[in-house]
C-alpha cells in the first residue's frame, strides 16, 4: 500500500505567503453581484502559486472545491478568474457555501510539472492545507474545512492522484477520465479511423443519425469496414463521428514526439518489419506516405499582428484555456500572422493514382541555408503552394520564413504521423483492458508484433506522478461522457472496477459513476456543436454538491448509472428509470416518427417525451431548434406528471423549402425543480429528421 502523503509535514511547503488580498465582485448572469475575498500567493522557495476565493462569512459552510487543470502551467492559478457565466467555477463555489482553490501545481512552464513528478499532487495537497490555515484566520475560528478536489481528462488523473496518495481531501470528482493506457491509444485509434474513413465520414454520420439507416458499414470497402470496426471496438462512440468531420486528432500531434522519444525503434520497424502496417507495400499507409526532398522556389512572409501591442500595451493577458479540450493547445506554436504564410517548391508531392495527398502531421524540415534544422507544420497544398500552419514542436513560422531563401533544400515527411496511428496494435496490455481483445488470437496471443515499452503508463504516470491504485482516501463521484471522443467511455468503468477490486468487490461505499449521454469530452457548457451534442457540466456541479452531502452529512448519492460494456463499447438503457444516474432522457418524434416525409409548406407536429431518473429531480426547460438554429429560439412548456419526473412537450413548424432538416429538442432538469438555479440545469438533447419535398 502506498504511503499517504501529509503536506503539513513537508518542509518544502512550510512557508506560504499571500501577496494579493482584496475584495472583489462576481457578477452572475441573473444580475446578482456577489462579493468575495480574493487572495493570491505561493510557497517561498518553490514555483507554486495559488488563488483563493472566499465567500462572505454568512455564506460560508466550511468547505472548498479545488480545481485541477489537465496541464499545469506558470499562471494556471489565474486561469479561472476571468471565466464568467454558467462555466464560472468561482461563482459556483461562493454561491454554494464553499471557497475556490486553484494552483499552478508547481509548474514553471506550460504542459509540464518539474523534474519531480510527485510535485503535482504534493503541491495540490500543500495548497489545500494552506487554504485551511488561511480560512481559519479569515473567518476567525478554529475549524477544518472539508476539501473536494476535481478535474477532467489530464486533470482527472491528477485528481485521482490527490485522493489516492494524500490526506488533504475528503472527496474527489474526476471526470472524463482515462485509464493508464488511454494515452496515446485513444488518440491513435481515432486518427487511424479518420485517415481511412475520411471520404466516408458523412455517410457514417447519416447512418447513425436520427432517421438514418442504422448501418454505418453500408457502402464501405473491406479496408474501411475493418477500420470502423477496429475503432468502434476500441471505444470510439459511433455517435461521435460528427466530431471527426474536420479530421481533428486532438492532442495526438502533441503526444507524438514523446512516443518517439520513448520508442524510436517503432518508427523504423513500422516501415520495414513484417507485421506492421507500413511494411506492406500494398497498404494504405504505404500509399499515403510522403517522404521526399526538394528545394524552395519562392516564399511569402506575411506581416505580424500588432493588436496586442497597440491595444493592450500595459495589460497582462492571461491564457484562460484550462479545460479538458483546450489546455493542451497552449503547446501549439503560433506566430500570430494575419495572413497565411506559404512556400512554393521546385517539386511538389504527387498522390498515388486514385488517391489524394494525406497531409495530416506532415512536417517540412529545412536542410540547408540560414534556416537549416528548422521545422514547420504543413497545413494544406493548393494552387502549387504549401501553406504553413501552427504546430507542436515546430518553429516560429515568420522567423523561419525570414531566414529561408530560394534554393534552400527542404524535406517533406508524414511518415511518423501515419506510423503512430496503429501504435495501439503493438501495445497490448493485460487482460483487464478488453478494448485490446480484438488484437488477440484464440489463445490470447497478440496478432501483431509487440513493442518492449508500454508507453501508456509512462505518459499517465508522468503527469500525476503515480498510477491509479483504486484506494481513495475519501469518497469519489466520477462523471463520464458517452460520446467521449478523446478518453473513451469504458475507461471510467475501468476505474470503478479498480476501486471495487481493491475493496473486495464493494465500490458502492466508495464511489459513484454517472454517465451522460450526447456529450463530448469538452468541459464547457457551450458544445462545439449544439445540434449534435450538449453539456454534462451542470451534472458535474450537481455531483460536487452531492459529494459534499455524502461526506459531511452521510447522505447517500443516487446509485451509479446502469450500463453494460461490450468489448470497448458502453451501452445504456433507453429509459431514464432503467438508466439511472443524473441526466434526463428525451425522445423526439416528428409526425410520430424519427423520420418524417412532408411537402414544403406542410405543418409538422413534434412531440418530445422526457423523464428524469428516480430521485434526480424534475423537468424544468424545453427548447426547440427546427432549421439549424444553435440558440434554440423556440421555448416550450411541459405537460408534467409524476411530480415533474415525466413530461411531454409539443410544437409545430412549417418548412417552406425542400431539403433535409434535423429538428432538435433540448431539455433540462434540476434536482429541486428550480428554474432559477444557474449552475445545475442538467441537459440532454434528441434529434428527428424531416425530409421536405
Amino acid at each position: 500500500m502506498n504511503e499517504i502523503y501529509d503536506a503539513t509535514k513537508d518542509e518544502q511547503f512550510g512557508k506560504g505567503y499571500i501577496d494579493i488580498d482584496e475584495m472583489r465582485i462576481r457578477k452572475l448572469d441573473d444580475g446578482r453581484q456577489i462579493p468575495f475575498r480574493y487572495m493570491h500567493g505561493g510557497f517561498e522557495g518553490t514555483p507554486v502559486k495559488f488563488s483563493f476565493c472566499f465567500p462572505e462569512a454568512e455564506d460560508y459552510e466550511e468547505r472548498f472545491y479545488q480545481y485541477l487543470s489537465p496541464f499545469p502551467g506558470p499562471e494556471e492559478e489565474l486561469a479561472s478568474v476571468a471565466v464568467t457565466g454558467i462555466d464560472d467555477k468561482i461563482a459556483f463555489c461562493i454561491t454554494h457555501g464553499a471557497y475556490y482553490v486553484e494552483s499552478n501545481m508547481g509548474s514553471g512552464a506550460v504542459f509540464t510539472n518539474s523534474d519531480d513528478n510527485t510535485m503535482s499532487y504534493r503541491s495540490s495537497a500543500a495548497t489545500a492545507e494552506y487554504s485551511r490555515v488561511t480560512a481559519r484566520k479569515l473567518y476567525g475560528y478554529e475549524h477544518r474545512p472539508y476539501g473536494y478536489v476535481y478535474g477532467g481528462s489530464g486533470g482527472g488523473y491528477r485528481t485521482i492522484a490527490c485522493i489516492e496518495n494524500t490526506n488533504a481531501f475528503d472527496g474527489a470528482a474526476p471526470y472524463v477520465i482515462g485509464s493508464p493506457y488511454a494515452i496515446p491509444n485513444c488518440q491513435t485509434t481515432r486518427a487511424h479511423g479518420e485517415r481511412l474513413l475520411r471520404h466516408k465520414i458523412s455517410q457514417i454520420i447519416d447512418a447513425v443519425d436520427a432517421g438514418g439507416s442504422g448501418d454505418p458499414y453500408e457502402g464501405l470497402n473491406e479496408e474501411e469496414t475493418a477500420a470502423l470496426r477496429e475503432v468502434t471496438l476500441f471505444g470510439y462512440p459511433m455517435k461521435s463521428w460528427f466530431a471527426s468531420v474536420d479530421l481533428n486528432d486532438g492532442a495526438l500531434p502533441v503526444l507524438l514526439p514523446g512516443v518517439k522519444a520513448m520508442d524510436p525503434a517503432y518508427f523504423v520497424d513500422f516501415w520495414t518489419v513484417p507485421g506492421y502496417l507500413g511494411a506492406d507495400p500494398e497498404s494504405s499507409a504505404a500509399r499515403e506516405r510522403i517522404c521526399m526532398d526538394t528545394d524552395v522556389r519562392l516564399r511569402y512572409v506575411p506581416g505580424r499582428k500588432v493588436q496586442l501591442l497597440e491595444e493592450k500595451e500595459n495589460e497582462k493577458v492571461i491564457d484562460t484555456r484550462n479545460g479538458v479540450n483546450d489546455a493542451w493547445k497552449k503547446m501549439i506554436s503560433s506566430s500570430g500572422e494575419d495572413l497565411e504564410p506559404w512556400l512554393e517548391l521546385t517539386q511538389m508531392p504527387v498522390p498515388a493514382a486514385g488517391d489524394e495527398l494525406y497531409l495530416k502531421g506532415m512536417i517540412l524540415t529545412v536542410k540547408s541555408g540560414k534556416a537549416e534544422g528548422k521545422k514547420l507544420q504543413i497545413g494544406r497544398i493548393e494552387d502549387g503552394r504549401i501553406y504553413l500552419t501552427d504546430g507542436f514542436g515546430t518553429d516560429d513560422i515568420t522567423k523561419t520564413l525570414e531566414l529561408i531563401e530560394a534554393g534552400d533544400a527542404v524535406h517533406l515527411d508524414n511518415s511518423d504521423y501515419i506510423a503512430i496511428q496503429t501504435y495501439h496494435r503493438h501495445q497490448v496490455p493485460g487482460s483487464d483492458y478488453h478494448a485490446w481483445d480484438q488484437f488477440l488470437d484464440e489463445e490470447q496471443r497478440p496478432l501483431y508484433p509487440q513493442q518492449q515499452t508500454l508507453v501508456g503508463p509512462v505518459f499517465c504516470g508522468n503527469g500525476p506522478g503515480c498510477k491509479q491504485n483504486g484506494l481513495p482516501q475519501g469518497r469519489i463521484i466520477i462523471c463520464a461522457a458517452l460520446m467521449d471522443e478523446q478518453a473513451y467511455p469504458w475507461q471510467a468503468d475501468w476505474y470503478r472496477r479498480k476501486i471495487a477490486a481493491a475493496h473486495g468487490g464493494n465500490d458502492v461505499d466508495h464511489c459513484r459513476l454517472y454517465y451522460f449521454d450526447n456529450v463530448l469530452h469538452d468541459d464547457i457548457t457551450a458544445s462545439v456543436d449544439e445540434l449534435h451534442a450538449t453539456s454534462y457540466i451542470a451534472g458535474l456541479k450537481q455531483a460536487l454538491i452531492d459529494l459534499a452531502l455524502w461526506v459531511e452529512e452521510g447522505v447517500e448519492p443516487l446509485p451509479s448509472s446502469q450500463y453494460t460494456v461490450d468489448v470497448g463499447h458502453v451501452q445504456v438503457a433507453a429509459s431514464a428509470v432503467e438508466r439511472g444516474g443524473l441526466q434526463p432522457v428525451v425522445c423526439l418524434r416528428a409526425n410520430g416518427s424519427k423520420c418524417a416525409h412532408v411537402k414544403a409548406g406542410e405543418k409538422v407536429s413534434f412531440t418530445a417525451e422526457a423523464e428524469v431518473p428516480d430521485m434526480a429531480g424534475s423537468l424544468t426547460f424545453v427548447e426547440w431548434s427546427f432549421e439549424g438554429e444553435t440558440d434554440f429560439p423556440e421555448k416550450g412548456e411541459w405537460e408534467l406528471r409524476d411530480c415533474g419526473q415525466r413530461g411531454m412537450a409539443t410544437a409545430e413548424h412549417v418548412f417552406e423549402k425542400p431539403g433535409t432538416y434535423f429538428a432538435v429538442v433540448r431539455v433540462m432538469s434540476e434536482r429541486d425543480g428550480d428554474k432559477t438555479a444557474p449552475f445545475t440545469q442538467i441537459r440532454n438533447i434528441d434529434r428527428a429528421r424531416v425530409i421536405v419535398e
